[in-house]
């Protein structure tokens, strides 16, 4: 741990310096329509440290070529660059390997990698895939798809009204026809932290594997791989305070090296005649054509940064602003918070009597404050709790009790505008 961090977090008594963190990432200092930016969209896309702006910078000036194809001196450095960024992530998730991570486009794409290389070859009509009521469209989308390809069944694990996922429910639907559950770490909307590693224990009872969304939970819980015993594990850079336009996809090596090709193309090939190609094995037959490289270096100095900083220091700071931010929020009469699960993490949507949440978007929006407004890629959770759209505030390792404030003012704000 360098000093610098150590200044951010009290090795004693495990105090986190916000002032200090709010200082790493600079689009905090930005104004917004004359005010300061209370940035509460991290759940769609969290702000960058400097140490990661800089750290992809300086590979672009001084370290880019393509990887895995040259024998000159630039291309090799630009490749251990990128296969030390694949041990970082492989570490952080406690992998066996760094050969059982996938870097993707994002977790869309490692989510229809699994549905469809996995999916349509493993899977075969009647077996029954099992999901959420909370799922982002995400993990819906694919399995629709692989319904209608292929004949697959769908069935949906629910929810009760505060958004607590019911594993008495989902218990009883797993039968023997049950091949695979594809469920959220944590959901995008309201914030319910699920729990998967029973997930995992009650679906191999009966032989089925298990994919597990991370988008939401790795940034906020971390997750040990080997503990979960999931076989697939699924999370996106740019939640992480890393760059967008690189994922990951984790799974157990010995699925990993079952499944045929997702894309064919350069790099993952062994041989290639015009009878018939060969194929690696994973992790670069997953990987065709000229991958994320400096993206991967990206995300792995924001693991670096985050692992400096400590998840369980993170997770303890936004359960405290959470904390803080219901009991202000829940002071505003006429906003009803939606998702009030006995495990969440700092997520909370809500609606506020009489306005559209875009129109609460728009109008807080003027007075800098920056959170997501519709229904968060989730339409049918949107129906499950009968509204058309919600206001999402999310929090990350930077927000403080000064954007909540400013939150709660703003919304004061817009009420009075609607009178």
């Amino acid at each position: 741990m360098t000093f610098e961090i150590e200044n951010r977090i009290s090795a004693s008594s495990g105090d986190y310096n916000i002032g200090l963190i709010r200082d790493d990432f600079p689009a905090l200092s930005l104004e917004c329509n004359g005010y300061p930016l209370a940035f509460l969209d991290s759940g769609a896309s969290a702000q960058k440290p400097s140490k990661v702006l800089e750290r992809m910078d300086h590979a672009y000036r001084n370290e880019y070529a393509n990887v895995h194809r040259g024998a000159y001196t630039l291309s090799q450095q630009a490749t251990d660059n990128y296969e030390h960024a694949r041990k970082t992530v492989a570490d952080f998730m406690n992998a066996k390997t760094a050969d059982e991570i996938i870097f993707t486009r994002n977790v869309t794409s490692a989510i229809n990698l699994v549905a469809h290389s996995y999916g349509r070859n493993f899977l075969k009509a009647g077996d029954e895939v099992i999901i959420s009521h909370m799922e982002h469209h995400a993990n819906i989308v694919p399995w629709q798809l692989l319904m209608e390809a292929i004949g697959i069944e769908l069935k949906i694990a629910p929810i009760d009204d505060a958004g607590n996922f019911l594993l008495e429910d989902f218990e009883k639907l797993l039968s023997p026809k049950t091949k695979l559950v594809a469920i959220t770490h944590v959901s995008n909307v309201l914030g319910t932290i699920v729990p998967i590693k029973t997930i995992v224990q009650l679906a191999r009872k009966v032989g089925a594997k298990v994919l597990i969304d991370g988008c939401q939970g790795i940034v906020h819980e971390g997750v040990d791989v080997q503990s979960l015993d999931a076989d697939f594990y699924a999370f996106t850079g740019h939640k992480l305070y890393g760059p967008s336009g690189i994922g990951v996809l984790w799974g157990k090596i010995d699925i990993l090296n079952s499944m045929p090709p997702y894309e064919g193309g350069g790099d993952m090939i062994e041989t290639v005649t015009f009878e018939k190609s060969t194929f690696r094995d994973a992790p670069a037959r997953f990987e065709a054509g000229t991958p994320p490289i400096i993206e991967a270096v990206g995300l792995a100095s924001a693991i670096d940064y985050v692992t400096d900083v400590g998840m369980d220091n993170i997770a303890i700071h936004e359960n405290n602003i959470l904390k803080y931010a219901t009991s202000c929020l829940s002071a505003i009469e006429g906003l009803r918070i939606i998702g009030n699960a006995e495990k969440k993490i700092g997520i909370i949507s809500f609606e506020l009597d009489g306005i559209h949440p875009h129109d609460i978007s728009t109008i807080i929006d003027s007075k800098g404050v920056a959170v997501r407004a519709g229904h968060h890629c989730a339409q049918p959770l949107m129906d499950r709790f009968g509204v058309p759209a919600t206001t999402r505030a999310s929090f990350g390792m930077y927000t403080n009790e000064g954007d909540i404030d400013q939150l709660a003012e703003a919304l004061n704000y817009a009420k009075g505008i609607f009178g």
